[in-house]
């Protein structure tokens, strides 16, 4: 394999490679990054080795509201502070950071890990949609919100879990309209974002 058309050493070409699978990074991005990580320090080098392991051998998703954590439960779950009266359902972990930065919410959380996309081949099942039903069992949940993305996929996903758990508990929401439609929650401004919270609306 070359890299911008000069033949490249093995280890480069697997980095060049490695790189390229991520999302996002296309050709000439991984090989910058390969390039920039020739240059760095060795230290600097293994740290960043040694935190891509961590990751994946210290990482794991909390049994209770699938987040990603490094405790089990994670620490929103084990807080005996939080509301447990209300459940928001996300996306993807990245969204709770962005809900808990607006300080707005403090009930629990429940990740989906994705979104129902029928054109990418993904349904209901693929998701964590099932394990939400037990947590409302007990009849202690009082809302659920909904604050899946403002787009097609996302009000899909919102719609499909709204029928699936409308007999099991009171009340169910979904953020205020402030947010743009097409966008994601974990890029939303904090003061956008805590807005919609603390004005969602009944989901009809």
């Amino acid at each position: 394999m070359t890299t911008d058309g000069v033949p490249a050493a093995a280890p480069v070409t697997r980095l060049v490679e490695e790189f390229h699978k991520l999302p996002g990074i296309g050709p000439k991005m991984a090989n910058r990054l390969t390039y920039y990580l020739i240059r760095m320090p060795e230290e600097d080098a293994r740290s960043l080795a040694e935190a891509i392991v961590a990751v994946k051998e210290r990482i794991v998703l909390c049994s209770q509201c699938y987040n990603i954590a490094d405790s089990e439960p994670c620490a929103i779950c084990a807080n005996p502070n939080r509301d447990r009266s209300r459940i928001c359902v996300v996306e993807e972990a990245l969204d709770i950071v962005a809900l808990e930065r607006t300080g707005s919410y403090r009930g629990l959380y429940h990740v989906l890990h994705g979104v129902i996309s029928p054109m990418n081949g993904i349904g209901p099942d693929a998701l964590r949609i099932r394990q939400l039903l037990p947590r409302l069992d007990s009849g202690s949940v009082q809302e659920v919100i909904l604050a899946t993305n403002p787009n097609l996929e996302g009000e899909a996903t919102s719609m499909y879990i709204q029928r699936l758990i409308a007999p099991l508990v009171p009340r169910v929401t979904r953020p205020a309209r402030g947010l743009p439609v097409g966008g994601d929650l974990e890029y939303a401004d904090a003061l956008t974002l805590g807005s919609a919270i603390e004005g969602r609306q009944d989901f009809t």
